[in-house]
């Protein structure tokens, strides 16, 4: 293994660039060390500027500008903005960030901000992370790119995110309630014998396919949790809702 030495001569790049963290420090000062083809290496700052700038993902493992830059490329999606998707993404690549991180936070945003607004985009997310684990860069930042870009364009949705938080704080407060005799399984005759399943309705036994009883626990009858986004899709979806409960799901 090559030895090096090295001549500090210069610092207020290092300081900068890790903001007052040792370990961000450390970790620039090595990617320096490495990035030098010669066996002195002279410390100095345009140098320092031009390694941090292209592996600011090495350098900041972990660090609060990694959290930063994917938390500017989730938001500039959520706000509708590609040109600032596509730019936070670039970021992330010249910067060494791993595919597959990106990749998966797509995923989680397709359900978490675009939901049933657009039910396409989680279809589209779970390809792109399996093909970029397939391909590899550099042809993966295309699929990345391609993502970035129509998810920033696409109508938003959240309320698949706030309906699964709604009935989880309320399952956290009420416990475990019974499940309702009419939608108990009864495997058993003495399950039968203790009215499990008993004035179930079938839904395709009547018109329609739908048939209006009560599924929730007694103690919750008429709580809410999905809320309908105010978008084309499901805006067909709370029509089709109102269609069958009328006001049960009227907003």
């Amino acid at each position: 293994m090559q030895q090096k030495s090295f001549v500090l001569q210069e610092t207020d790049a290092l300081l900068r660039y890790s903001g007052g963290d040792a370990r961000r420090l450390l970790n620039l000062f090595e990617l320096c060390v490495h990035a030098s083809s010669s066996d002195k290496v002279l410390i100095e700052n345009t140098f320092v500027a031009q390694i941090a700038q292209q592996n600011t993902a090495q350098y900041d493992k972990g660090g609060e500008q990694h959290y930063d830059i994917i938390s500017a490329f989730i938001k500039s999606i959520r706000g509708s903005d590609p040109n600032a998707a596509v730019y936070w993404l670039a970021r992330m690549l010249e910067g060494g960030e791993e595919i597959k991180f990106i990749a998966r936070r797509l995923v989680i945003l397709a359900s978490e901000d675009i939901g049933n607004a657009n039910p396409t985009a989680l279809v589209m997310a779970q390809s792109c992370f399996q093909a970029v684990h397939t391909i590899g860069m550099p042809e993966a930042r295309i699929l990345l790119s391609q993502c970035a870009i129509y998810f920033a364009s696409s109508p938003k949705s959240n309320s698949s995110y706030q309906a699964i938080s709604k009935a989880q704080k309320l399952v956290s407060e009420t416990g475990d309630l019974a499940v309702p005799l009419p939608l108990r399984n009864a495997p058993t005759e003495l399950m039968k014998d203790l009215d499990y399943g008993k004035d179930y309705a079938y839904a395709h036994d009547f018109e329609g396919n739908f048939v209006d009883m009560e599924f929730m626990p007694e103690q919750l009858s008429g709580e809410k949790f999905y809320i309908p986004g105010d978008n084309p899709r499901e805006n067909e979806m709370k029509s089709f809702l109102e269609s069958r409960w009328k006001d049960k799901y009227k907003s």
